[in-house]
């Protein structure tokens, strides 16, 4: 039988707008034990927008305790349990988003909501107002049970760390690596495989998931070739999960012919949708979009001209599709196929490092990265855009 848990979460705002900060509890539906708490300090925020954030929260910590188990979400906001229950329209554009991530996360088979009472929901409502009290002191809500649910020897009941899915990420909120640290078994362990050549990719012109989705050219196809027996002479690959797109595909089941294994499509490991500038060089967008152009490069909130993504969007669902990666495949070596804004992503944030670290980075066409995944929520960058295997 499936695992059931209860999900509690608040989130509030002393101003609304004004400080803001989120709550969550995860409880074995059974016992009532709290597995998990997550809570965040997230700025100057609106209590609608907290308490979704909250949600997203909370959920995301249920499925990384058991991405199968069914969860009964409780929250006293009406409005965020009549939007996710599709029983009120998400009207206000900061809102949907917010709904969209928080559906993302599970299957909807496997959730029901349910709106409590304020005084029924004191623990999240504690939580998110420890994370407010913390910011206003400009330090980060420290967590004090780590999930499963066992509380830390004489500390108070508190809360695992937030990775809030629609803020910046960070490598996955745990503490930096020391020397010093315990044995925390295998990692999850995800190799990074950026796909061959297209006929796009000598020309530098940007491909993205907004564009005309091409195939691996010759050269890409022989790329593809010459990866799949690297990775079949070290043998440590034990799945495969792509990103949808077709180069992506491609260069995925050529690998996964010569290891025989099958391939399991991951929708947010995609490229950024780039908009008007598909297919365009960098000389061509700044000739035609100056000062789009211009924008884009100072802040990874900016999105691309004609409704493409920002990187700071891309960056909030690759971190959500590692954190579900990270659940299914713990202990495991996984060969992730992907694209380059997403790679150097997960890179960046295994390593805490700044937006502006993307533009930083060489990652040439079917190179391979890595990045290990500890039980403790530490990452660790082992490899870099080898490229060894295509000379």
């Amino acid at each position: 039988m499936a695992r059931r848990f209860v999900v509690e979460a608040d989130g509030g705002s002393r101003g609304n707008p004004g400080p803001a900060g989120y709550g969550a509890v995860v409880l074995d539906a059974e016992t009532g034990e709290p597995l998990a708490e997550v809570a965040e300090y997230i700025g100057t925020a609106t209590n609608n927008v907290a308490e979704y954030k909250g949600l997203i929260a909370g959920l995301r910590a249920a499925y990384a305790l058991d991405p199968e188990a069914e969860v009964r979400v409780r929250m006293d906001s009406k409005l965020v349990i009549e939007q996710m229950s599709g029983r009120w329209k998400i009207k206000h554009p900061d809102m949907r988003p917010l709904a969209a991530e928080a559906k993302a996360i599970m299957p909807p088979g496997q959730l029901a909501y349910e709106w409590i009472p304020r005084e029924k929901n004191k623990h999240a409502d504690r939580l998110a107002n420890e994370a407010m009290d913390a910011g206003k002191r400009g330090e980060q809500w420290q967590p004090k049970v780590p999930p499963g649910g066992t509380l830390a020897a004489g500390a108070p009941e508190a809360a695992a760390p937030a990775d809030d899915a629609l803020a910046e990420p960070a490598a996955t909120g745990a503490p930096a690596v020391g020397w010093g640290s315990a044995d925390l078994g295998t990692p999850a362990t995800f190799v990074l495989l950026r796909h061959g050549e297209t006929p796009l990719t000598p020309e530098k012109r940007f491909s993205g998931s907004g564009g005309t989705d091409p195939g691996l050219s010759d050269v890409g196809r022989h790329q593809a070739e010459r990866v799949a027996a690297a990775l079949a002479a070290r043998g440590t690959i034990q799945a495969i999960v792509t990103s949808p797109l077709r180069r992506c595909r491609e260069t995925a089941d050529a690998v996964a012919r010569r290891l025989g294994l099958d391939v399991r499509v991951e929708e947010g490991l995609r490229e950024t949708d780039f908009g008007a500038w598909e297919g365009l060089t960098f000389a061509e967008v700044k000739e035609r979009y100056p000062d789009d152009l211009e924008a884009w490069l100072a802040s990874s909130k900016v999105a691309p001209t004609g409704g493409g993504e920002s990187f700071a969007a891309v960056t909030r669902r690759v971190a959500l599709s590692r954190d579900k990666l990270i659940a299914r495949y713990t202990g495991r070596t996984v060969l992730l196929v992907t694209h380059v804004t997403p790679i150097k992503t997960l890179v960046r944030l295994a390593l805490g490092a700044p937006p502006e670290a993307l533009f930083r980075m060489e990652l040439s066409a079917a190179s391979l990265s890595a990045v290990a995944y500890y039980a403790d929520g530490n990452a660790s960058l082992r490899l870099l855009n080898e490229t060894a295997h295509l000379r």
